[in-house]
């Protein structure tokens, strides 16, 4: 895969987490979506296989907020959308995504409100609207 945009879908919470400088955040059981990019070296093969292997590793070191979640043993990755594009369009298909977001979370490089939302029910239509509206063509892959 080339560069791109993707989001991640965890399932789980009902716990506190410490994230980051955003501090304990409590996360209600449900579906998550994390929309990101992968512009840099390695694309989306290199980024989104991080975060698949980062969700399997007992104590991988965080790097992003998103890492705290996958880390957690209450939290289980169950998918990843990808679209391929070289244009910057990761904020645009996270405004896109709808749910309820959670304040200023993995969006510490941008001005959007944020690029994790909460959902109580599987959210793939939605993150297949986002993306169609952004005007790309994605994958799916279930976990």
């Amino acid at each position: 895969m080339g560069k791109g945009i993707y989001c991640l879908v965890l399932s789980g919470g009902g716990c506190s987490i410490r994230i980051g400088a955003l501090g304990a955040q409590f996360f209600p059981e449900g579906y998550y979506v994390y929309a990101g990019s992968a512009l840099g070296p390695g694309g989306l093969s290199a980024r989104v296989g991080r975060h698949i292997r980062t969700a399997k590793s007992p104590c991988p070191k965080t790097h992003w907020h998103i890492d705290h979640l996958l880390h957690h043993s209450s939290f289980r990755l169950m998918a990843v959308y990808c679209a391929e594009t070289e244009e910057r369009l990761e904020c645009r298909l996270a405004r896109g995504i709808g749910g309820d977001g959670m304040v200023k979370f993995g969006c510490s490089d941008c001005g959007c409100a944020s690029h994790l939302f909460f959902f109580p029910n599987y959210p793939g239509p939605e993150i297949s609207r986002a993306l169609r509206n952004v005007g790309l063509v994605w994958t799916e892959r279930t976990l």
